[in-house]
């Protein structure tokens, strides 16, 4: 066979603006925090210069654009250059941001729908489509969701102006969550947009990481840790202390789905190997790790390999028995006892370290009794070094089998806020969940029965509506979103435009584009380039419905359950349930 050799494209190659003039980077270079910026603490191979021309664009808005909408998932971060924003202290309603509102249907129109014959599937009305389109614009080769009546909405809601030199949006970037306000354009406005690879480069500036930092410890880390269950009852000034000595660490990339779809065939310990380090076993137990995002892999070593004893998402602790252990005990640095397990990012995450004095003095006296653990009788490590392995602590999951919770780690399942779970045991194949689901979507079913297997226990092909959905980045019209409340996320169809960003992202292929139809079966083209009208299609957990997914409801034999992949021994009890 033969074979010819190119070069692999890099992501330098497709710059968020292809546009973007040397004039126009020369005068951003003129701009803080540019111009203040240590240029020797950047590579040869990725300069300010390059990071400005290869991740940041110049965007300009009109006046009542939604430039941040409260829920999205944040992907870049924006420094206002000319004009002047508006930041949404008070909400707005979801239907004046374009986003789909679902009221739960009554019992005689759920029959009513479930009778329904749908000659084609995915049929829309063209009217509604019209409608649609009057709040989105097209600015180039992007589209723009604005307000109808900005002024008024803008005068109807408290707001917070920010103007030239201003940042806004870098954290809900950095961190990979959902933003907690809402930004429209007050008047013309210029703004620079850096997405999260470039801004996380030039974090490399200790000025602007110091200034990002501070916007954190000012804007969200109080609250974030006022929030952790493990510090609710901590006085607020006693949070200060560990706000302002809390370490905030990024590991791993962003764009994890990338690299799983390479590596996801890779044998576990290869890939539990290619995983970083936040914290080795055996390593002093010098502080407290609380997950910020992201997940990261507990697991200790055994024979020449790793097992994980389970996965920590956000909120979650590490090290909270060494610390309780050593503040038991009277000894001092070289004797405390070091990490039991290894923690290991996963894709991406993002931890805070909370010094162990800052723990012992301001947390500690504040914890109840009964949430600490007890102390560690049977160290696998001592200050001395490793010790007999048969002297190993009990897995905090032992109820769940290793081998179950590598496979739930290495497919990435872990992310599931509503994943489908099938027992084949049970499943007799009747289809009665697919055609329930296809009732519910207009002859559309939203899920694949088929997925990745464990024993008798099929993860079907259906949305999973994620902790980290990565499906939200980039879609240009904000068209997928999370509603805050339940937690679903749903494609509003009036705002999708079939661009196929959501699909592609998607890890577990969840999101299928389809043919759209109108309401005479007709199918929708565009008029003018006669291309079939694509839109995404993906389970929204019939939130419409009072009995709640369709598909779970009908099932006649107890197989199919939509569960939380971080509700470990709910995933357990329902595994071990007894035979009917």
């Amino acid at each position: 066979m033969t074979l010819t050799a190119i070069e692999r494209p890099g992501r330098w190659d497709y710059p968020l603006d292809p546009s973007m003039q040397d004039r126009d980077l020369q005068w951003l270079l003129s701009l803080e925090p540019f111009a203040s910026m240590d240029k020797d603490r950047f590579s040869q191979s990725a300069t300010v210069i390059d990071i400005l021309r290869s991740d940041s664009r110049i965007n300009r808005y009109e006046h009542g654009d939604v430039i941040v909408r409260e829920g999205d998932y944040g992907s870049s971060a924006y420094i206002v250059l000319r004009g002047q924003v508006r930041i949404l202290i008070t909400q707005l309603a979801a239907e004046s941001l374009g986003r789909a509102t679902e009221k739960p249907a009554s019992w005689w129109q759920t029959l009513r729908d479930s009778l329904r014959y749908w000659p084609v599937p995915e049929m829309r009305s063209v009217a509604q489509s019209k409608e649609a389109a009057t709040g989105v614009r097209q600015v180039d080769d992007r589209p723009r969701v604005f307000l109808q009546d900005a002024t008024a909405i803008l005068d109807g809601h408290t707001s917070e102006p920010l103007g030239p030199g201003e940042l806004f949006g870098e954290l809900a970037a950095i961190t990979r969550s959902s933003s907690s306000y809402t930004v429209i354009a007050d008047g013309p406005v210029v703004l620079l947009e850096i997405r999260w690879q470039g801004l996380r480069l030039l974090r490399r500036d200790p000025m602007f990481q110091k200034q990002l930092d501070r916007r954190y410890r000012e804007a969200s880390l109080t609250t974030h840790l006022r929030e952790t269950p493990l510090f609710r009852f901590v006085p607020p000034e006693h949070l200060e202390h560990i706000a302002q000595a809390a370490q905030l660490v990024s590991l791993g990339d962003m764009e994890w789905f990338a690299d799983y779809r390479l590596t996801r065939n890779l044998d576990v310990q290869e890939r539990i190997q290619a995983e970083p380090f936040i914290v080795q076993e055996g390593a002093p137990a010098n502080g407290l790790i609380l997950i910020r995002s992201g997940f990261a892999r507990l697991s200790y070593q055994h024979g020449h390999g790793h097992r994980t004893l389970a996965y920590l998402g956000r909120g979650q602790v590490f090290g909270l028995s060494e610390l309780v252990h050593n503040a038991d005990v009277q000894l001092d640095e070289n004797q405390l006892l070091p990490y039991q397990e290894s923690l290991r990012g996963i894709g991406f995450v993002d931890v805070l370290k909370i010094p162990r004095r800052e723990f012992l003095e301001h947390a500690l006296p504040f914890i109840r009794s009964d949430e600490l653990p007890s102390r560690i009788d049977r160290p696998r490590y001592d200050a001395a070094g490793p010790l007999v392995q048969e002297t190993a602590t009990i897995p905090p999951f032992e109820q769940l089998e290793p081998a179950l919770l590598e496979f739930l780690v290495d497919n990435r399942l872990m992310n599931g806020r509503q994943t489908m779970l099938i027992d084949t045991e049970r499943c007799t194949r009747c289809d009665d969940c697919v055609r329930a689901c296809a009732r519910t979507h207009q002859g559309n079913p939203r899920f694949v029965r088929n997925g990745p297997q464990f024993g008798p226990y099929q993860f079907a092909q259906a949305c999973m509506h994620c902790v980290d959905p990565v499906c939200m980045i980039g879609c240009p019209t904000g068209a997928i979103a999370r509603d805050t409340k339940s937690g679903v996320i749903s494609i509003n169809p009036n705002s999708c435009i079939g661009c196929k960003v959501c699909a592609e992202s998607c890890p577990y292929d969840n999101i299928v584009m389809v043919q759209i139809n109108d309401l005479h079966g007709r199918k929708l083209v565009d008029r003018e380039t006669q291309m079939p009208i694509l839109q995404a299609t993906k389970c929204d957990l019939c939130q419409s419905l009072p009995i709640g997914p369709a598909c779970q409801a009908a099932c006649p034999h107890d197989a199919l359950v939509r569960i939380n992949m971080s509700d470990l021994p709910t995933l357990d009890r329902w595994m071990r349930r007894e035979a009917a």
